[in-house]
Formats: structure tokens, C-alpha cells, sequence
């Protein structure tokens, strides 16, 4: 969630967009939303309580949880209850209406003032725009289109506002968006379904720093993504179906790829998505979201970001190759080198299942606990908390 959002994830009923209900706006922005301005407090210095963590709370803090249809599973609501969800992802079949969504996201958040740990849940979906949207409405230009526009810039601002208005207004903090790849071909990948802004780095730059930065204003976190970009990849290149290796060199994912993360890092992106495919000028044994050579060499080490990574679909075919035991093995090579990440999202419901409290991609009560003595032990909790809103805290 994000996370390749792939041609298979667009949900045809949300193609077109719906005028926003009113009553909705007074429900969502009474206690939930109401003081979302000041949004991401500083870090709160969880690893000294990491420790009074269980193993079942360690995992599930990072992991962002799925489910099917449009009631939440009691078993859910359980684990939130319990301390073990950091949070949840919705997708077009979990959403009938504005109305729908917003009482089950106050359902969720009930659960969530009956728990030990006071973080409140990152409520996220992908409303990147155009054919990707889980909500009607805004924003309703595709990244192609706001691309193709007289003033690319100005269109992509107002994609974030109207993401970040609609995205508040059923109350969820997190949107998954907006995709930073640069599409290479006509039809391929991302540009089958317009989710690219343009061939050029400085437009996608321009373009996603002004989604973010009007997005983020008022309470709504972005993501951008699927670092280090998926740019290159072929119309039948998806990760969620299976291995993807890109093979540009060191020299075009830096010049091109990654172009656009300096601005959107510079501008204070509270989310970068890492993607599945493996890239074998930085790491050709490991995707990119289990690799150290990525994440903790680019992103944080030469691009400098600071801020909270985050999976694609733990399901992903990409990582049938690995198992269960080698993606948790990558995940402790990611806390070793400092990410602060959240498995998941899933892409279909239930990738993480909600009857299997602690599971977190195939990590074990004793690595769990190894790790909650280690030295990245509280980052992801306490990254968690510093990217959600004030207004939520219990």
C-alpha cells in the first residue's frame, strides 16, 4: 500500500469520481481530524518501552494490516485492541461509500483506545489519481495527464490538496502516493495506466514535490515511490506477480530513477515506498525492499532520507523466490542498517491474515526478540508514532 499499486489493483467501480458527501465532512472532522495542522510531532522515544514490548506487539507494530469485504473482522479489531497493528489499509472492496468507510475507521479507531500502546493506527489507502483511486473523487487527473499539462506543477499541487481533503475527509492519515517513476515507454508499466508522470526526472521531481508539499499540509502523509523507481520496467514486469530484475546501470538509476527523491526528500516526504524488483547494479541478490545495499547504501546513506520506509505487498510473487525465513533474514538486514519499516501493506486483502496474531513476514518470537534488544528496537514504533497526527493520540 504502496507498494506496487498494479494494473491488477485498479478498481474499475472507482474509475469515476463521486461528489462528496456532507454530512461526511462533520463526522470525520469532529474529534478525529480536527487538529490535524500541526501534524508529525516529533519522535517519541519509544525504544526505552521497547523492551515491555511482546514479541506478537513487536511484529505487529510493523505491519500494516489487510482485510476482505466491508466489515472489519472482530479478529482484527482484537489484535488492534491488543497492541499488535500498526495500522490498516483499505482497498476498493473495503469501501461502498464515504458514509461506510468512515464508520469503519471509527470502528478501528475504538479498538485502538482500548490498546496498550499508545500510537495511533496509519489509516491509509492509494488515491494517487486517475484510474488508481480507492475513494471517488479527487484527485480525478492521472499523474500522465497532470504531466501532459499546461502547467504540470500547479496541476500536481492541486492533486495533492484534493487528495489530502479527501483523503481527511473519512479521516485516514496516509496515502500512498504519489508514484516517482519515470516511465521509459509508451504502454509500459506505469504508463499502461497513467501512473507516471512523464520520461523526464525534472518534471516527475517538480511534479511529486508539489503533490507532497500539498498534500502534507494539513495532516494527510504521503508516500512516494516505489524507490529506487520501476521506470524501466516492461508493461509485463509486475512484482506482485513475479521476480523483476532491471538491469540499467549505476550511472541511469542515479541520473534518472532516483532523480526525483532529492526534491521530494528535500521537501519532507513522510514515507518513501521501496520497491520488489532486484536491481543488479546496486544488489543483484536481494529486491531492492530487502536489500541493505538500497536502503541503508542509497536511500539513506547517499540520498540522506531519514524518514519511515515502507513495503510493498508482503504477497508479492516477487518474493516467492525467498521465503519465508530469507524475507525475515532481509528484514533484520534492514533494521541493522537503520530503516525504520513497515511490512506491508498487502495489495490483496488479508496478505498479512488477520487470525494470525505476530505474524510479520515470517519473523519468529525469538528473532523478534533479538531484535526488540537491538539497536534499531524502537525505531519503528517510534517512527510510527511521529506519523501520526496529534489529534489521533488516545
Amino acid at each position: 500500500m504502496s507498494a506496487n499499486v498494479t494494473a491488477d489493483a485498479v478498481d474499475a467501480q472507482h474509475r469515476e469520481g463521486d461528489d462528496r458527501r456532507t454530512f461526511l465532512r462533520k463526522l470525520a472532522g469532529a474529534a478525529a481530524l480536527s487538529p490535524l495542522v500541526s501534524l508529525f510531532p516529533a519522535i517519541d522515544p519509544l525504544g526505552a518501552r521497547a523492551a515491555t514490548l511482546s514479541s506478537q506487539q513487536l511484529a505487529g507494530q510493523r505491519v500494516i494490516f489487510s482485510y476482505s469485504g466491508l466489515t472489519v473482522p472482530s479478529a482484527l479489531l482484537d489484535q488492534i485492541a491488543a497492541g499488535q497493528a500498526a495500522g490498516v489499509i483499505f482497498f476498493g472492496g473495503n469501501i461502498s461509500s464515504d458514509a461506510q468507510i468512515a464508520a469503519v475507521i471509527q470502528q478501528l479507531r475504538q479498538a485502538q483506545q482500548q490498546s496498550p500502546i499508545a500510537s495511533p493506527l496509519l489509516l491509509m489507502t492509494d488515491q494517487e489519481g486517475g484510474l488508481v483511486r480507492r475513494l471517488p473523487g479527487a484527485p480525478t487527473m492521472s499523474e500522465k495527464q497532470i504531466g501532459q499539462s499546461s502547467n504540470p506543477p500547479l496541476a500536481a499541487s492541486q492533486a495533492g490538496t484534493g487528495a489530502r481533503q479527501n483523503l481527511a475527509g473519512v479521516s485516514m492519515n496516509v496515502n500512498l502516493a504519489p508514484v516517482l517513476d519515470v516511465y521509459r515507454q509508451a504502454g509500459d508499466f506505469d504508463d499502461q495506466y497513467q501512473r507516471s508522470y512523464s520520461k523526464k526526472p525534472s518534471v516527475v521531481s517538480a511534479c511529486g514535490q508539489a503533490f507532497i508539499t500539498a498534500q502534507q499540509q494539513t495532516g494527510v502523509a504521503a508516500t512516494a515511490k516505489h524507490f529506487p523507481g520501476l521506470g524501466a520496467a516492461a508493461a509485463s514486469q509486475n512484482t506482485d506477480t513475479g521476480p523483476v530484475t532491471l538491469s540499467q546501470s549505476l550511472s541511469t538509476l542515479r541520473a534518472v530513477d532516483e532523480a526525483p527523491y532529492p526534491a521530494v526528500i528535500s521537501a519532507g516526504v513522510k514515507l518513501i515506498m521501496v520497491s520488489w524488483a532486484i536491481y543488479p547494479a546496486l544488489d543483484p541478490a536481494y529486491p531492492a525492499g530487502l536489500s541493505s545495499a538500497v536502503v541503508g547504501g542509497e536511500l539513506r546513506a547517499r540520498l540522506g532520507y531519514q524518514g519511515v520506509t515502507i513495503t510493498d505487498a508482503l504477497e508479492a510473487g516477487a518474493l516467492a523466490a525467498f521465503g519465508r525465513r530469507r524475507a525475515a533474514g532481509g528484514s533484520r538486514r534492514r533494521h541493522r542498517n537503520g530503516p525504520h519499516p513497515l511490512l506491508g501493506p498487502g495489495r490483496r486483502p488479508g496478505p498479512v491474515r488477520h487470525d494470525r496474531p505476530g505474524q510479520c513476514a515470517g519473523c519468529r518470537a525469538a528473532e523478534l526478540e533479538r531484535l526488540q534488544r537491538g539497536s534499531a528496537a524502537g525505531r519503528c514504533p517510534a517512527q510510527h508514532t511521529a506519523l501520526s497526527p496529534r489529534g489521533t493520540h488516545r
